[in-house]
């Protein structure tokens, strides 16, 4: 089956947005700099407790400064919640520490300066790029990962690769919010185990969904033979 055309990734992305109008970044923040933490904590962890503990974290931390003279092990007793808050906690006291030393303590809105922080990946960098500073980018997690494939958007277990498939498929001015309500989407309807194909906004478009369409008739076809 062919993947979607430019047109149809288009007419996914639209319905998505009727389906989802208040798609937007699920982590709260108020400046580039807790973006960034909040974005680094919330690798295997959920955006809820994410927001539970960021809550805590910037009233105790206020900027880079602040959290450039904690102790990795000071640090990672704030974010015990988390997963993998021991190394979480030598990354951001790190990366706190190079963004005062090299940028005088701003966030650079550059991706390659970005991932060269300590614990920031490519995903962290665009989730930041978009949502703190406007620019257009399209992250990809775990949810985006799924979804996209699932559809026929893109083909890839590669993220960076499913990243360019899938900017290659929309406009630029897109990219922010389709990362957002593909996210939403991969957690309301097509979430990983079963997904809701018989509520999809999307399902007449969906490879996935039109694939089940195929099997259910062919079974149907098998019972009623003699």
């Amino acid at each position: 089956m062919a993947l979607l055309t430019k047109r149809e990734t288009a007419e996914v992305v639209a319905r998505l947005a009727e389906r989802y109008p208040d798609a937007k970044c699920a982590l709260n923040f108020t400046t580039p700099f807790e973006l960034l933490i909040a974005t680094m904590l919330s690798a295997q962890c959920t955006d809820a407790r994410v927001n539970m503990v960021t809550a805590r974290l910037f009233q105790k931390y206020q900027g880079p400064r602040a959290f450039a003279t904690a102790t990795p092990e000071q640090m990672a007793e704030d974010i015990r919640e988390v997963g993998l808050f021991r190394t979480k906690a030598q990354n951001i006291v790190a990366t706190a520490r190079i963004l005062l030393e090299k940028y005088g303590g701003e966030v650079p809105k550059n991706r390659e300066q970005l991932v060269e922080l300590p614990g920031v990946g490519r995903k962290t960098a665009n989730v930041v790029l978009s949502n703190a500073f406007g620019i257009p980018a399209f992250a990809v997690d775990t949810h985006v990962q799924r979804v996209t494939n699932r559809i026929g958007i893109v083909k890839s277990d590669d993220p960076l690769k499913t990243e360019e498939q899938a900017c290659r498929k929309l406009p630029r001015e897109m990219w922010t919010q389709a990362h957002h309500l593909f996210i939403h989407h991969g957690r309301q309807i097509c979430v990983a185990r079963k997904p809701k194909c018989d509520i999809c906004p999307v399902s007449e478009l969906c490879h996935y969904a039109r694939e089940q369409v195929r099997l259910a008739a062919g079974n149907q076809r098998r019972k009623a033979e003699p």
